[in-house]
């Protein structure tokens, strides 16, 4: 396949995903937006990096799946810590989480525009 081509399907996979999630109607209680927000974040940014590796050709599954899984731990561990202290500590998650998406975003950017 060809790389261009093997990088949509990340992207694809996440629009089926989303389209789905919105058409079934599926509601999340309230006690848990900040993990499901963090959850969501978390594989965001491994879906944009992997595209970006891909674009790179540095693709390895591997790391994809670790650091889908690692992260999206780690995001949610800190959010229940944070919200047992009774701190915003998920926060912490979402900013860097966030610098990440739009670093990733620029460099497929940069890639794709020349």
């Amino acid at each position: 396949m060809e790389q261009r081509q093997a990088m949509w399907i990340p992207l694809a996979g996440l629009g089926v995903g989303v389209a789905i999630g919105l058409v079934s109607g599926l509601t999340i209680p309230s006690q848990f937006a900040r993990y499901t927000a963090v959850a969501v974040l978390s594989a965001l940014d491994s879906i944009v990096g992997a595209t970006r590796a891909t674009i790179e050709k540095r693709y390895r599954n591997r790391i994809f799946i670790s650091g889908l899984i690692g992260n999206t731990v780690l995001a949610v561990v800190l959010a229940f810590l944070g919200e047992r202290l009774g701190i915003d500590l998920y926060l912490a998650a979402v900013v860097a989480f966030g610098v990440r998406l739009f670093e990733n975003a620029s460099r497929i950017r940069q890639h794709l525009v020349g």
